[in-house]
């Protein structure tokens, strides 16, 4: 639905973005993070073409942004950073004025008014003057204009930015609700966000693309092996024993002295090798009950801040299944 092939836009000698190639599939939301001042929304603003690449392709839906820009806007709702709302209007004005620029008239126009705002739950302000609405509603009513043409892509600048906890959790849902209806490129500083709405992750930093991948595939890449966690009674000596011997444990270490007789140990084992049966049994015939089990799996923010920090270069490719989702 989306797909950027060697894109880069430089400002004179400054270059913004160099050489950026990336798809979201149809239906995908995407995350795209990075620094500021990486080149995100220059990124963003180039596939909504807002601005024009100094080279590289960039289409929507099939149609090339630089050859075929009405039919590839079409497919387009683009909500920036700061909403490009009219504060002397009221919503349902806005959104009717929204409407006619994309080319909506008549029935069809009322038909998409009404059920954008039902959609974003913005019916009990449709009649007050966006100015007098809190964030939240400003927020939304930004979100019903990106959305009242009915678009195929939507990609969303910081879209959560400065509201309040409440309502950041109503805008993820109404986002999250999206998911399978609409491709999405969220960019957001807030990285458990982007964990918990996006498919995959494509991380910009010196306007260079360094990573793109699910969470997942990133972590396994960066930390090369398998890790579980377990807690278990007994015998500190005996279980380090047990533990160390068994086949595919690359290490073994107690990772936190709970108390006398209680541990927790971090085992690493090889990268495709999943010893946590292995573990069960060796532990349960040696009657050392494990209390907890946990596979260890890299937060979003280790990751990016490692990748962000060394700056090196994730070559693996993204897994397509299907359903799967993060």
């Amino acid at each position: 639905m989306i797909e950027l092939s060697n894109v880069t836009k430089k400002y004179g000698n400054k270059i913004a973005i160099s050489n950026i190639s990336f798809f979201v599939k149809n239906g995908e939301i995407l995350g795209l993070l990075g620094p500021n001042g990486a080149g995100k929304s220059t990124t963003m603003r180039i596939i909504t073409g807002y601005l024009a690449p100094t080279s590289g392709i960039v289409k929507v839906a099939g149609f090339d942004m630089a050859k075929q820009p009405v039919l590839a806007k079409r497919h387009i709702g683009y909500l920036p950073e700061n909403p490009p709302i009219y504060k002397d209007m009221t919503v349902y004005e806005y959104l009717n004025f929204a409407g006619e620029l994309k080319g909506l008239k008549g029935k069809e126009k009322a038909r998409r008014v009404s059920k954008v705002i039902e959609e974003v739950g913005i019916g009990d302000v449709k009649n007050r003057l966006i100015g007098r609405l809190s964030r939240g509603y400003k927020q939304r009513t930004g979100l019903a204009q990106a959305l009242v043409s009915d678009p195929d892509v939507l990609i969303l600048d910081e879209p959560t930015v400065g509201l309040d906890p409440q309502q950041i959790t109503e805008i993820r849902q109404l986002i999250k609700s999206l998911s399978g209806k609409r491709t999405v490129i969220l960019s957001s500083h807030i990285l458990p966000e982007v964990s918990s709405l996006c498919h995959r992750v494509a991380i910009i930093n010196k306007g260079n693309l360094i990573a793109e991948n699910t969470p997942q595939n990133l972590g396994k890449s960066l930390m090369g092996h398998h890790k579980v966690v377990i807690q278990a009674k007994g015998s500190n000596d005996k279980i380090l024993e047990i533990l160390s011997n068994l086949s595919g444990i690359e290490s073994v270490e107690v990772s936190k002295v709970l108390n006398d007789n209680l541990c927790e140990y971090t085992i690493e084992s090889e990268m495709d090798k999943d010893v946590r049966e292995q573990l069960f049994y060796a532990m349960a015939n040696n009657n050392f009950p494990i209390l907890e089990m946990r596979s260890y799996v890299m937060s979003l923010e280790d990751i990016f801040l490692q990748l962000v920090t060394e700056e090196p270069v994730i070559s693996a490719k993204p897994q397509w299944e299907a359903g799967k989702t993060k």
